[in-house]
């Protein structure tokens, strides 16, 4: 047999071994390339005037290489030990390690390269599509086009070729430090022996749990008011941190054999194949990989966390404009309103009038403040409230001894926790006015420029008068009159919202439907660059661990060939496989998941209003794309099975 005839042949044997390598490898090509195609795009420079995404863009490619490098590293050197015997063969017929290396490099150079090639060709067919998935998230009203860039394939062919060649110079290294005695006894790193569980290891697993409890309820806690100064809430964030990571990582180290060891030990040993397969290999494995799992978990919580809070930014921006601006539109300038109901007008389109008159007052309410809130970082007892007469609003009548509050947003609410009832008293030069605080309501009244982040005060009308007449010049606004306009009938939002813009802008001005379009360009943005690496992060660790499980696989061949041999059948062992795999990919995927949870729901108020449905979305497409792995590690299993015997 020629050198030639043995390279095809090892290709295509390892083509049909590593098919899902090359599938990979075909993926992140194409991912990349159609990402790069992105930052070279003019669109991402200005579609509309409302795009300025090529700086995220190039950074997010920085970390889309840092993501495809290591995969590919890491299955190179599964692959490489893998084919440690048939490399000490070629050593035992007399080939030098130099040739031996050649053939690798032939053969690694055809498989890559032609791998690399149907992604590129993948990606650009597909660029047009993501480029349309980036205009429908952030509603940009443009056409996408299918163009080809020769810069985004010079960017992909530096990258891809630079790991090549590192994968080559792993692989050199490798070869001339083994003998050929190690290369017949290399094997997977497992924990070998069946022993005890020591001391040491019971004490490392009840750590862990205990260190990954601390961590959530320290987040669950982290905005409810028990940590009152940014030091405490940065060293809280800090615990929060160290602890979920740590705990991570001696759960798979210790944890995890400890509870399984319990459980072998409630059997009294007697257990049926299917538990023998599955939890005894788990417990001489999980140790060995406790590293690596606690990377591709901790990245998975990363992924997730910031998906989910990006997609609830996306998803409550509706939402969260109606916060800042309660009516369809609003303007503080009298001018420009009635220019703008002119054009309405004119248009035919109906409209409704909201107006009402606010002020700046200071006011004392460190009486209604929740205890915990006591040493916040500003003077509640000379703070500037937005004040309103309830004649202006729908609520109701009040007395002049009584006072409430709306339109608190869920940051302000725990930033600024209030209590239901107590007392406030307005400030007026060395006088006060003490009234009756008697609770929050839900509406938002006026718009962001009269509140500035502080909730709004409705007061009686003869206590509003006196506070007008009152007031400090130095907190007075020189506009006091909030103007909102809403379009009853929905059919005609969008013609207003283009006579909107046709409005000079004298002052403060600003459309729900504006408000909420800037915030889906941004978030949409960042979401789908967020998707873009989380995608490549799935692939690359649900890879790896489907390939680290057909490493396994092939080291306990032996042991399936016995079992059938005393009489089990293929769905005997498949049904311990399956509970193994449940376990391999389950574990990491649950703890992932809980990690990012109570990421997310530890400030997840920062990002929007909304918190189930868009965590929920994530994590169900998530968990689904992950668990195909799992299934595929199982079909392998199966082949292996199959063959044993």
């Amino acid at each position: 047999m020629s050198i030639n005839q043995l390279i095809f042949r090892n290709l295509k044997k390892n083509l049909k071994n590593y098919y899902l390598y090359v599938f990979a490898l075909i993926f992140s090509a194409a991912l990349y390339f159609a990402f790069v195609t992105l930052q070279y795009d003019p669109s991402m420079d200005e579609v509309e005037g409302s795009i300025k995404g090529g700086a995220a863009i190039r950074a997010a490619s920085v970390l889309l290489v840092g993501i495809i490098s290591v995969f590919l590293l890491y299955a190179n050197t599964i692959f490489i030990k893998r084919r440690s015997k048939e490399i000490g063969l070629f050593q035992l017929i007399g080939m030098t390690k130099s040739k031996i290396f050649r053939i690798l490099t032939a053969e690694n150079f055809i498989l890559y390269f032609s791998s690399i090639a149907a992604g590129i060709l993948l990606g650009f067919f597909f660029s047009k599509l993501i480029i349309m998935i980036l205009y429908k998230i952030t509603g940009v009203q443009a056409i996408a086009s299918l163009r080809f860039s020769p810069e985004a394939l010079l960017q992909t062919a530096i990258v891809f070729i630079a790991g090549y060649l590192l994968i080559m110079a792993m692989n050199y290294l490798y070869i001339k430090r083994q003998t050929i005695l190690s290369l017949f006894r290399k094997t997977s790193s497992t924990e070998g022996k069946v022993k005890r569980t020591s001391v040491l290891e019971a004490v490392i697993g009840i750590l862990g749990i205990g260190l990954i409890g601390a961590g959530y309820y320290v987040s669950s806690r982290l905005f409810e008011g028990d940590f009152t100064n940014m030091m405490a809430l940065f060293m809280s964030m800090i615990f929060i941190l160290a602890s979920v990571i740590i705990g991570t990582y001696f759960f798979y180290k210790g944890s995890v054999r400890f509870l399984l060891n319990i459980m072998r030990r409630r059997k009294k040993g007697y257990m049926p194949v299917r538990d023998v397969l599955s939890l005894s290999s788990i417990m001489f494995r999980m140790k060995s990989n406790s590293l690596l799992l606690t990377i591709i978990t901790t990245v998975s919580a990363l992924a997730l966390g910031l998906l989910s809070l990006s997609y609830i930014s996306y998803y409550s921006a509706e939402k969260t404009a109606e916060y800042y601006v309660p009516n369809d539109f609003s303007f503080t300038n009298q001018e420009s309103a009635e220019t703008f109901q002119t054009a309405l007008k004119e248009e035919g389109i109906p409209f409704e009038l909201d107006t009402r008159e606010v002020l700046q007052a200071y006011a004392d309410f460190q009486d209604i403040l929740l205890s915990e809130t006591e040493n916040a970082a500003f003077d509640s007892s000379r703070a500037v409230l937005p004040v309103v007469s309830d004649k202006s609003t729908d609520g109701p009548d009040l007395s002049p001894e009584e006072v409430y509050f709306t339109g608190m947003t869920d940051i302000q609410n725990r930033i600024l926790p209030l209590k239901p009832e107590g007392e406030i008293a307005w400030k007026i030069g060395n006088q006060t006015i003490p009234q009756k605080y008697t609770g929050m309501e839900d509406p938002f009244i006026v718009s962001l420029n009269f509140t500035g982040g502080m909730p709004v005060a409705v007061v009686d009308e003869a206590v509003f008068q006196e506070l007008k007449k009152n007031q400090d010049p130095a907190i007075k606004k020189d506009n006091n009159r909030y103007i909102g306009i809403d379009i009853p009938d929905a059919e005609n939002l969008d013609a207003a919202n283009v006579l909107f813009k046709t409005v000079a802008v004298k002052e403060y001005q600003v459309s729900q439907f504006q408000e909420a379009e800037g915030q889906k360009i941004n978030m949409g943005l960042t979401m789908f660059i967020v998707g873009f690496l989380g995608l490549a992060f799935l692939i690359s660790s649900g890879c790896i661990l489907y390939f680290k499980q057909m490493d396994e696989s092939e080291e306990e061949k032996p042991n399936y060939t016995i079992l059938r041999k005393l009489g089990f059948t293929r769905d005997d062992l498949i049904s311990g496989i399956r509970v193994k795999q449940l376990f391999n990919f389950g574990i990491p995927l649950i703890l992932g998941l809980l990690h990012s949870y109570f990421a997310v729901q530890s400030g997840w108020f920062f990002f929007g209003a909304e918190l189930w449905t868009p965590i929920i979305i994530v994590m169900v497409i998530y968990s689904g794309l992950y668990s195909i792995f799992g299934v595929l590690s199982v079909i392998y299993y199966r082949k292996v099975i199959k063959e044993a015997l």
